[in-house]
């Protein structure tokens, strides 16, 4: 890949590097439940963070001069981007394994619920948590009218317990008669998907 070709693959790869922070702020569930989280989590810029002194060699040196007549066509080394896009690609396919494995439903759900009990338990959450998060979770959104028949509760007290999560970030709405939609609040990303993100180095 070189002339024009190889030049494009080496911008390209440049806008792939791991930014500084670890995530953006939250994640929303589309309509058809957990396994379609939108793009808003980068898994590819997880994966490279993870090995980013790796990466950070070898997309320098995409830009070093060809060794010798059989190393590309272009100025530049061929046999170094072909490195490079290896590396990329096979972290690709690691981190798809590894974002199947993560949100698994079931495995989501049993993370997400043993959180909400354990907030009902300290009182920080009003009971029915769990079984309203569950209905959301696997209906993709939720109608703000059926709340009450999902709970078994009155309308008052479903009206209460949606205003207590969507205080905790944990559901969302676009107003206050849209349907309502699971959150991914970073700051639970640790327990509801852990080991989405590397761990910062201690010390």
């Amino acid at each position: 890949m070189s002339g024009p070709a190889g030049c494009a693959a080496r911008s390209w790869a440049a806008k792939c590097r791991p930014s500084g922070s670890r995530s953006r702020a939250s994640w929303t569930v589309t309509s058809g439940g957990p396994t379609r989280l939108t793009a808003q989590v980068s898994a590819v810029a997880r994966g490279l963070a993870r090995r980013v002194e790796t990466y950070k060699e070898l997309l320098a040196n995409c830009d070093r001069g060809r060794r010798n007549d059989l190393d590309g066509r272009g100025p530049l080394s061929e046999e170094a981007l072909v490195a490079f896009t290896r590396f990329f690609l096979e972290t690709c396919l690691d981190q798809i394994t590894f974002m199947e494995n993560l949100v698994q439903p079931e495995a989501l759900r049993h993370r997400i619920l043993g959180w909400a009990e354990g907030q009902v338990r300290l009182k920080a959450l009003p009971a029915n948590t769990g079984k309203l998060l569950e209905a959301v979770l696997y209906r993709g959104e939720l109608p703000r009218a059926e709340v009450a028949d999902v709970l078994h509760v009155g309308v008052r007290q479903g009206q209460r317990i949606v205003a207590e999560l969507v205080k905790a970030n944990v559901l969302v709405t676009d107003d206050s008669r849209a349907p309502l939609r699971m959150a991914f609040p970073a700051t639970l990303a640790s327990q509801w998907m852990p080991g989405l993100f590397p761990e910062k180095p201690s010390g």
